[in-house]
């Protein structure tokens, strides 16, 4: 069991991981040994998840969730199959903590007196910086 929160815990069986081969370090291990690791998570059929999360993590893992519904994270820097498969549980849990935070809603704020007139101020001046470049005719030159 991976616990994420208060109320998410999320069962090692729904995590599937596929060990294959990796083009990182490793000499000639790496054309014999599969020790990079694919971890896919069922995020829509994950039961533990609330909807507001499931939408969060979706959003937040972006083109690492498919059309299947399935978040993919492929770990492939370590020479072990071991530290590469914590290295995606890890990964994993960052983000499900990640999507678990619950955005600050923005409150509308109004500009105060001193920066509307700032601005009018400002585009004042420049105004008549660009009236005074105007030859005697009243036209560009």
């Amino acid at each position: 069991m991976i616990r994420i929160s208060r109320g998410i815990v999320i069962d090692e069986r729904e995590i599937e991981f596929d060990f294959i081969r990796s083009s990182g370090p490793g000499g000639q291990n790496v054309n014999k040994v599969s020790t990079a690791v694919r971890l896919r998570f069922d995020v829509r059929g994950a039961g533990a998840l609330p909807l507001d999360v499931r939408d969060r993590l979706i959003r937040l893992a972006g083109k690492r969730v498919g059309d299947d519904g399935f978040l993919t994270i492929l770990a492939r820097r370590c020479r072990t199959q071991e530290s590469n498969r914590r290295e995606a549980i890890q990964r994993l849990v960052e983000l499900l903590e990640r999507a678990c935070e619950r955005p600050r809603p923005r409150r509308a704020t109004k500009p105060t007196a001193g920066s509307r007139e700032r601005r009018l101020t400002a585009k004042r001046r420049r105004g008549e910086t660009k009236e005074g470049r105007k030859g005697p005719g009243g036209t560009d030159d």
